[in-house]
């Protein structure tokens, strides 16, 4: 499931950032103003442009809107400044053997926002090799920012401190950064970047100015894909599909979606679940099937439960003609969605989201895979045999 590999800019500019004009036009007039919050919390969905529109900022803040600034930009162009500073969710790994933080993956950092600045956590995981752990932002790394930030700007300037997926972070590590985020060091800014604010200490997030961004519009998806050699119409169909993540569309462009495989997975797992009823052989088949996954890492296992809600959500949509809200395409041959959707209603819908969203918790929470993807299939049999009203 390897993600595409693509360089959409070096120098992350608001510029070069697709759509969010307004926002852009936001951070920049209150910037000039002179009004920035100390700690700001930006949050949006995979593939929105939070991060990249946070290192513009950052940029922004560190070099401001001279564009004469020329040894400043460059160092920003090679995510280098000496007073912006990174801290993301890491791993114990081959390379990194104990009290891992970011600091020790600062060079693969560097390389995955010019590659893949759009790129999703298990992107992340992959570059650095991590991808069958759950990665962190834990109390070594609070200590490493606490050090950083107390020093003096090096440049005289802001100094500034991007905290990606900051869900991620631990309760430890969040308890011993809310002295900084409530009274940050002069001329200091912290940025902390979200996709679910919700799994956020509340005591930290009451603290930050909240910027929520919206996924972007079909039309900004597509005229980025045709400027990347897509045919006009192709990258129509990717932008809807891609439901405002230019994560998923750049991968959807070159068939290289994890949604793709998450695809076979989950027509396998139906196909299997609709014949188990009464039948031992089939039951045998979904105990494999469940071997099979729990082979994989975590974070895959998380995203494919994701994919599964997503794409039952969508079922029962169609189930209820709401065809204009269906982003959803699937590709395996055989399977259609429009047959597949009135085995999802009013009946099962709620009892289907519960035991995946209950699976998705005990795997987050290091359960045993293979017991809780066995107890979900033979209770997705059930389900999926249950009858409309």
């Amino acid at each position: 499931m390897a993600t595409v590999k693509t360089t959409i800019f070096g120098g992350m500019r608001f510029s070069d950032i697709l759509g969010l004009s307004h926002l852009k036009s936001h951070l920049t007039s209150s910037a000039d103003a002179g009004r920035i919050p100390h700690a700001q919390l930006f949050v949006g969905p995979e593939g929105c442009g939070t991060l990249p529109m946070a290192i513009a900022y950052a940029r922004y803040l560190l070099c401001g809107p001279d564009a004469g600034a020329a040894d400043c930009h460059t160092k920003c162009d090679s995510l280098m400044h000496p007073d912006l500073h990174f801290a993301f969710p890491v791993s114990n790994s081959d390379t990194v053997k104990s009290h891992a933080v970011s600091d020790n993956y600062l060079g693969q950092w560097r390389t995955f926002l010019k590659s893949q600045p759009y790129g999703n956590l298990f992107d992340w995981y992959r570059t650095i090799g991590i991808e069958k752990k759950q990665g962190q932002i834990g109390v070594d790394e609070a200590q490493d920012i606490s050090r950083k930030l107390s020093l003096k700007s090096y440049e005289g300037g802001y100094k500034v401190l991007i905290i990606w997926m900051a869900e991620r972070m631990n309760t430890p590590a969040a308890n011993k950064l809310l002295k900084l985020v409530e009274e940050p060091p002069s001329r200091t800014v912290l940025i902390m970047v979200a996709e679910d604010e919700e799994q956020l200490l509340q005591t930290i997030r009451s603290r930050c100015q909240v910027l929520h961004f919206p996924r972007l519009p079909e039309a900004v998806i597509a005229e980025a894909l045709v400027e990347k050699g897509c045919k006009r119409e192709e990258a129509m169909q990717i932008a809807q599909e891609a439901n405002g993540n230019f994560n998923k569309a750049l991968d959807l462009m070159v068939r290289d979606s994890e949604d793709l495989v998450f695809e076979r997975w989950f027509v396998q797992w139906t196909r299997t679940a609709f014949r188990a009823k009464g039948n031992k052989g089939a039951v045998h088949e979904l105990i494999l099937w469940s071997d099979e996954v729990a082979k994989t890492g975590r974070e895959t296992q998380k995203k494919f439960l994701q994919y599964c809600l997503a794409l039952m959500r969508q079922a029962l949509l169609l189930n209820y003609r709401a065809e204009p809200l269906v982003f959803m395409k699937t590709h395996t041959d055989g399977f259609d969605l429009r047959k597949f959707a009135p085995f999802v209603h009013e009946n099962n819908i709620q009892p289907i989201v519960r035991e995946l969203e209950s699976a998705m918790y005990h795997i987050e929470r290091n359960g045993n895979a293979r017991i809780i993807f066995t107890d979900l299939s033979i209770k997705l049999t059930r389900l999926l045999h249950t009858r409309a009203a």
